[in-house]
């Protein structure tokens, strides 16, 4: 493998001077796919009471993006290395926000997880063209840190802030607003992205295997779908025979780059003990966070009965925490050591989230920000770090399809996370005791999801909606509080990983030592 820092000179490093100009431009293209991903959040109670989803149909709105995804991150960033990195992320760009358009006006809970696959679609061909641009930009591995940094903060923080947005905009528009907002966001990354970004790409990529893509799309969903079913339903023969397609088709997948001259991807990446476990530590953090985030916005609007805004509010300090974290973890990483600042980082977001456990209706503002700015701050030191070390351990030809690696640990392991903890939170949430009386429907529809609760409540009579709601929050906050258990053991054993699997790795330093 060949090694970027081999004493390149200024021009070769290519400092050309609006590199920082159109790292910018990059930034707002991943801040604007992390929003999307969480800004649905909030927007949820809104959505249950317009297309009346069930439970199940609630969760695919909630992860069919992530699903996609991630089922098509690996093929679109090799594509990108084909057929040039800004090409595709301008293309994807002007995708994201037509699709957007049948996002905000969707009809139907059919309509809605159809215009959230489709948003995937979009969104799988942005996040790997950012990194990969910032790959080749940026060859001085200092300053390619910090703009990593820049960009695992854009990441982290978009993730957060979606909840803010999002309530911002649920306080004065309807639902469909929270997708509108790309629309202007979009048209401004083109625009300026045609001036400022440099084109990019594999010198000789060699063709773009399309058996290779199939297999990777229908593998992922696969295995995705089948985890998300099985933790929902138990397991069934139509749930096994998609496990055992999926698991098939990935193999297929793994087997073929093997043998072809110009595969999607190089599988030898993964011997590189750092890449392994860097890949392996974010989709494992991911998996132990998003599901929980997913359910947090429900939690803060519905049984601390709080505004949208307000929700978004609370959940801002991680943002701030991750975007403080993130600009310096590439120094504390080269100062201290990669595993200890990726260990550490994944501990402190273990103890923030073993404190929601505590969470339940009374529970305090500032014992909440306070988690979520630990949190934060933990995602901001482990995301760039792991990003970083992905990124350097492969020659710059190859930067969309280690990219495309690493964006797709994060989709995985989000996808995973809202289907297997989001299971956890609905089958102890649907256990709760229904008042007598209650009507068989509104019983089914009170039990599909809390929101569907709160609304038949209002339907009651007065005394016999307040025991409905009740009996329904406290059943949600247990739910939601088993659930951040769970993920806290997750994130404490993927620190005490992380630490063994990362050990002797470092970060590159500038070729001249500086």
């Amino acid at each position: 493998m060949t090694s970027t820092a081999q004493h390149p000179t200024t021009e070769q490093e290519g400092r050309h001077p609006g590199r920082w100009l159109a790292l910018a431009v990059l930034v707002l293209a991943v801040l604007l796919v992390a929003v999307d991903a969480t800004v649905l959040g909030l927007a949820t109670p809104f959505l249950s009471e317009d297309l009346r989803p069930s439970g199940t149909q609630l969760l695919w709105i909630g992860d069919v993006y992530s699903f996609v995804i991630a089922g098509l991150l690996v093929s679109m960033g090799s594509l990108g290395d084909r057929i040039g990195r800004k090409k595709l992320l301008l293309t994807g760009a002007v995708a994201f926000g037509t699709v957007s358009v049948l996002n905000a006006y969707a009809t139907s809970p059919e309509m809605m997880i159809l215009a959230r696959a489709l948003l995937g679609v979009a969104g799988a061909t942005l996040m790997p063209s950012t990194l990969a641009l910032i790959r080749n930009i940026f060859h001085d591995p200092k300053e390619r840190s910090v703009a990593i940094g820049i960009w695992g903060a854009a990441a982290s923080a978009g993730a957060a802030v979606g909840p803010l947005v999002g309530g911002a905009l649920l306080s004065h528009f309807w639902w469909g607003s929270v997708f509108l907002i790309n629309l202007p966001v979009m048209a401004v990354l083109v625009l300026v992205g045609v001036k400022l970004l440099p084109e990019s790409r594999d010198p000789a990529p060699g063709p773009w295997d399309l058996l290779s893509v199939a297999l990777s799309l229908v593998g992922m969903v696969a295995v995705v779908y089948a985890v998300k079913e099985a933790a929902v339903h138990g397991f069934r023969w139509d749930i096994a025979v998609a496990a055992v397609a999926g698991v098939a088709g990935l193999v297929w997948f793994a087997r073929r780059q093997l043998t072809l001259k110009s595969p999607l991807l190089d599988m030898r990446l993964f011997r590189h003990r750092g890449f392994f476990g860097a890949v392996l530590a974010d989709l494992l953090t991911i998996l132990g966070l998003a599901g929980l985030v997913f359910f947090l916005s429900q939690f803060l609007q519905l049984v601390q009965m709080r505004s949208p805004l307000g929700a978004g509010l609370i959940e801002l300090p991680a943002a701030l925490g991750a975007v403080a974290t993130g600009l310096v973890a590439g120094f504390v990483a080269r100062r201290a050591s990669v595993r200890g600042t990726v260990s550490g980082g994944l501990a402190a977001l273990g103890l923030a989230l073993a404190a929601c456990t505590a969470l339940d209706a009374d529970t305090p503002v500032v014992l909440m920000c306070t988690a979520l700015l630990l949190g934060g701050m933990g995602a901001g030191l482990a995301f760039t770090v792991t990003a970083d070390v992905i990124l350097s351990s492969v020659p710059k030809e190859q930067a969309g399809a280690a990219s495309a690696v690493s964006e797709t640990a994060y989709e995985l392991g989000s996808a995973l996370g809202i289907a297997l903890l989001g299971s956890v939170v609905t089958g102890i949430y649907r256990g709760f005791t229904v008042p007598e009386g209650v009507p068989g429907e509104a019983v089914t529809a009170a039990q599909d999801s809390l929101g569907g609760a709160a609304e038949v409540a209002k339907q009651l009579p007065a005394e016999q909606g307040a025991q409905l709601l009740e009996s329904a929050q406290a059943s949600f906050t247990a739910g939601f509080e088993a659930a951040a258990g769970v993920a806290a053991v997750v994130l404490f054993l993927t620190a005490v990983g992380a630490w063994f699997a990362l050990k002797g790795q470092r970060l590159e330093s500038s070729p001249s030592g500086d």
